[in-house]
């Protein structure tokens, strides 16, 4: 098997744009990697890694944590590319949604042209975006102890010294305005990148450009793995640890199975027969056949994980935020209801149980939500109309659509739930089964949905490649026709 997969990669290079576009891939994730190591200037960002080095295992407890996944480091390091990927992504989301519940964004996605209208006014979000997400970096950094904790009490922006040559800020607004430019710059040169990747390149670019950002955390992880399974030997002592031999073959086996599981439900579909009559256009005749309307059992894909939490993360520093204030007041009254506050802050933790149910309940929600903005069944329906198209048993116009709701709903109750037990994976895992953070991360949760779908899309375009020029694909035999 493995001498078969060697056998394609290498044949990936005997065609010469196949092996052209995996090199220039290949070249510009290279220079995506250099935005997340380059510094911003005036920033001592050697603190804040250290930091960062120090506290691997409260990264999942942090505000920034998942931010920090997506951004490959470069929020620790104080990086030109600190805001990573992300302002893009939840542009093109925002305008997706708006899309589905403004009727004049509706009617443009539908007109020809409309779709590159729709791209654009996505990047002219993404610039409003980077600036106000700029700006409280900026602040934020001058102030870290507010955000990243007590350990960093003195500001990362370096104090202005002629003799320094990063240090050249003298006013604090410049270094707010020049680190806003140099953040907004760094997301616009990431989503260029991506855009070329995907247009001369292989794969969805700006999908691999988030997957490169995570795997960057592997050599992290495996160095997890190594502290966890072996210790500082003593005087005559072997440094491997017998007890955690059980921990190790649980991680693999855990590992093997939710990799599987994550391919099995991306590519799990419910196919619907649909049957097309023979019809006169003009002087032409088309005639009839028999084809199928794929419905995806995970259809939002790793959208409701990254909604979900975006939104828990802001309670939880609210009350704690709010706690304190009313803590440092004199009066009694407002002394116990800030500790009240606190204790709900913390009930809200990533460590608590409330959270876990919170977190399931609303990766159900945003699955069900995602389908019912994004999946219009009417549409369908009225298109196979048109189209002389129609479902073997099901009447064409209104029956139909009630039909694809019905499917759609059911489907997407198994892939919400699938969904939910990826997710929870990891926190049960660092909290439970005390693995650090670095290391439960890589077992579910964003970090494993993201990665298999980008390998698996990356994998089927490089296929179709072989595909045309006669070469074997990746599996001979099997799933290999549906996977297309």
């Amino acid at each position: 098997m493995f001498s078969a997969i060697a056998n394609t990669f290498s044949n990936c290079f005997k065609i010469p744009e196949l092996k052209s576009r995996i090199l220039f891939t290949f070249g510009v994730l290279a220079i995506c990697r250099l935005e997340a190591m380059i510094r911003i200037p005036g920033l001592n960002g050697a603190a804040l890694a250290d930091w960062a080095q120090r506290h691997q295992g409260d990264a999942g407890a942090s505000v920034l944590g998942m931010y920090s996944l997506f951004t490959g480091g470069a929020l620790e390091n104080c990086a030109i590319g600190a805001l990573g990927i992300m302002p893009y992504i939840s542009a093109t989301i925002i305008i997706q949604l708006l899309t589905a519940v403004v009727p004049t964004l509706s009617k443009l996605a539908r007109e020809e042209g409309g779709r590159t209208q729709l791209i654009k006014y996505g990047r002219y979000l993404t610039v409003l975006l980077c600036i106000g997400q700029g700006f409280f970096f900026a602040t934020q950094w001058e102030n870290p102890s507010a955000i990243f904790g007590a350990d960093i009490t003195k500001s990362l922006v370096m104090p202005y010294d002629p003799t320094h040559p990063t240090s050249f800020v003298n006013s604090i607004w410049l270094y707010r305005f020049l680190t806003v430019i140099v953040l907004t710059s760094g997301t616009l040169l990431l989503m260029w990148l991506g855009e070329q990747i995907t247009e001369r390149g292989i794969g969805n670019g700006v999908s691999l450009v988030i997957t490169i950002g995570i795997l960057a955390r592997l050599p992290t992880a495996l160095i997890g793995v190594k502290d966890l399974l072996f210790h500082a030997p003593a005087p005559g002592q072997s440094a491997f640890r017998p007890e955690v031999i059980g921990t190790g073959a649980m991680l693999i086996a855990l590992l093997i199975a939710v990799i599987a599981g994550v391919i099995a439900i991306t590519q799990a579909q419910r196919k619907i027969p649909v049957q097309y009559a023979q019809r006169a256009v003009g002087r032409k005749v088309y005639a009839g056949g028999q084809s199928f309307m794929p419905l995806r059992v995970n259809y939002a894909g790793v959208m409701p994980i990254i909604f979900a939490q975006a939104i828990l993360m802001f309670p939880q520093k609210a009350f704690q935020y709010a706690g304190k204030f009313f803590e440092a007041k004199s009066s009694a009254a407002a002394k116990y209801f800030g500790r009240t506050l606190d204790s709900i802050g913390n009930v809200l933790g990533e460590h608590s149980y409330v959270y876990l149910v919170l977190y399931g309940l609303m990766i159900l929600f945003f699955s069900y939500f995602w389908v019912a903005t994004q999946f219009n069944e009417l549409q369908i329906a009225d298109d196979l109309k048109k189209n002389g198209g129609y479902i073997p048993g099901v009447r064409p116009g209104n029956a139909t659509a009630d039909y694809l709701h019905n499917a759609m709903s059911r489907i997407t109750l198994a892939g919400a739930i699938f969904l939910t037990i990826i997710a929870v994976i990891p926190y049960i895992l660092t909290n439970q089964a005390k693995i650090p953070y670095n290391v439960g991360q890589f077992f579910g949760g964003t970090s494993m949905l993201i990665m298999v779908g980008v390998l698996l899309d990356t994998m089927r375009q490089m296929e179709s490649h072989l595909l045309m020029r006669h070469y074997d694909g990746f599996l001979k035999k099997g799933k290999l026709r549906g996977r297309f």
